[in-house]
């Protein structure tokens, strides 16, 4: 691990707005603060969002400006890239901003029920070879489910027409109430006020995406309590990349 890294992390135990609960430390530690964020943290009764694979945190401390009658919590594993958000919500003092470093794969275990009005996925990894680990899988959206408000919002933001695809897909099998969709955000007609503020906020890798002529697309769908969810079964189309200026890793031209 560089030297910089080693700096960020040591600093980052100094914030008082991160909390880092990896796999292996949460094994031995619990979370305490699950189900009571908005007393122990907050101190207050606004709505919890959460941003989950939050990268350098620029969409939480956005949003955070956006709303501050609303609390958001960016969730990532890599704290060296955390640690840009973490300073800069600290630096501004915005209260309404907190960071959790630790798996996605086990969030459900630092929210009580109902405790989350909404989740934020903003350019996920669409994980083209393995269902499983993509962010709106079933496997995902039944953790969600443990901690997400009835009907609760699901936002997806992102680059990859495949995981935008398997997301559109995922929401009309299982019947998920989708208020809007676009596969051309920036230029969709008909946008309401809170999805025109989202416009005005870009991050670092979605300005890339665009300078190279891509579209980005965007979807919110409802996740009720009720229900079982099912995986869907269509063969989609492979993004021809994977990252900026790298090509896809797969030689397949499809995948469910």
């Amino acid at each position: 691990m560089g030297k910089g890294k080693l700096q960020k992390f040591a600093e980052m135990e100094t914030f008082s707005n991160v909390f880092q609960y990896p796999f292996s430390v949460i094994e031995e530690r619990p979370f305490d603060m699950k189900g009571q964020w908005n007393e122990w943290y907050f101190h207050n009764g606004n709505p919890i969002v959460l941003e989950l694979g939050c990268g350098k945190g620029e969409y939480t401390v956005e949003l955070a400006r956006l709303y501050p009658d609303m609390n958001f919590i960016g969730v990532d594993i890599k704290g060296a890239r955390m640690w840009t958000g973490a300073k800069k919500a600290l630096e501004e003092k915005l209260s309404n901003v907190a960071f959790l470093r630790t798996n996605i794969e086990i969030i459900d275990r630092f929210f009580g029920a109902d405790e989350v009005s909404e989740i934020w996925l903003t350019f996920s990894d669409p994980q083209m070879k393995n269902p499983r680990k993509r962010l709106t899988s079933t496997y995902f959206l039944e953790r969600y489910r443990r901690f997400l408000i009835d009907g609760g919002l699901v936002h997806v933001k992102t680059d990859s027409l495949f995981l935008y695809t398997y997301t559109t897909l995922m929401v009309q099998e299982n019947r998920l109430p989708m208020p809007f969709a676009t596969d051309d955000l920036y230029h969709a007609e008909g946008l309401d006020d809170d999805t025109r503020k989202i416009l005005s906020i870009q991050t670092y890798y979605e300005s890339m995406w665009m300078e190279r002529g891509l579209s980005i697309k965007y979807l919110k769908f409802q996740l009720p309590h009720e229900g079982e969810l099912a995986e869907t079964d269509v063969e989609i189309p492979l993004d021809d990349y994977r990252s900026y200026h790298r090509p896809k890793r797969s030689s397949l031209d499809a995948a469910k």
